[in-house]
């Protein structure tokens, strides 16, 4: 990943993030949680291998 594609990974976490304190359904809200969970562990490797690259 590039770094502005590493950004916009962690914007659109944030946008979930925001999402899931909105809604009321608890199903859609479990739902994001697990998304955000899946997206937040691709950017953490992501980020490693960014800076194991010597980015």
């Amino acid at each position: 990943m590039t770094e502005r594609q590493l950004r916009e990974q962690e914007f659109l976490i944030a946008r979930y993030r925001h999402l899931e304190r909105e809604v009321t359904d608890p199903l859609a809200a479990h739902l994001l949680h697990s998304i955000i969970e899946e997206l937040e562990a691709e950017l953490r490797k992501e980020r490693a291998d960014w800076h194991a690259a010597g980015h």
